[in-house]
């Protein structure tokens, strides 16, 4: 029975942890992530399909590598805040454009590389976890 409960409760966990995470995320972009992509916005989709895939790594580490629900909630977010310092960082280092606008635009190439630069630090900070 033990086991079913510590289960069902890193389950919710989990389950609010990405929330949380998808939450921060979209209040970080200056648009309204569902109102893109209602307008069928791919570029948008491909940056937040990339956003919900790289916390689901960085959680699904923290839970993997740690048995104490505590432990995992403190990796959790500090993977989380690294892969947030990732995307602060890719802004950085694209002075000619602003990211948020070009995905406003529906600029899928930038949708596709924020998806990738997502993924890439997700795997890269995961390998941190302990």
């Amino acid at each position: 029975m033990t086991i079913v409960l510590n289960i069902v409760i890193s389950v919710i966990a989990i389950i609010i942890l990405q929330l949380l995470g998808m939450f921060i995320f979209n209040l970080m972009t200056p648009y309204k992530d569902m109102d893109e992509l209602k307008k069928g916005n791919v570029a948008v989709g491909l940056a937040l399909g990339g956003k919900f895939i790289s916390t689901a790594i960085i959680l699904g580490v923290a839970a993997y590598t740690n048995s104490y629900i505590w432990f995992m909630v403190l990796w959790f977010a500090i993977g989380y805040v690294c892969l947030i310092a990732a995307y602060w960082l890719f802004e950085l280092l694209t002075p000619k454009f602003k990211i948020s606008d070009e995905l406003v635009k529906g600029n899928t190439a930038v949708g596709i590389l924020l998806f990738c630069v997502y993924l890439g630090f997700a795997f890269a900070i995961s390998s941190l976890i302990i």
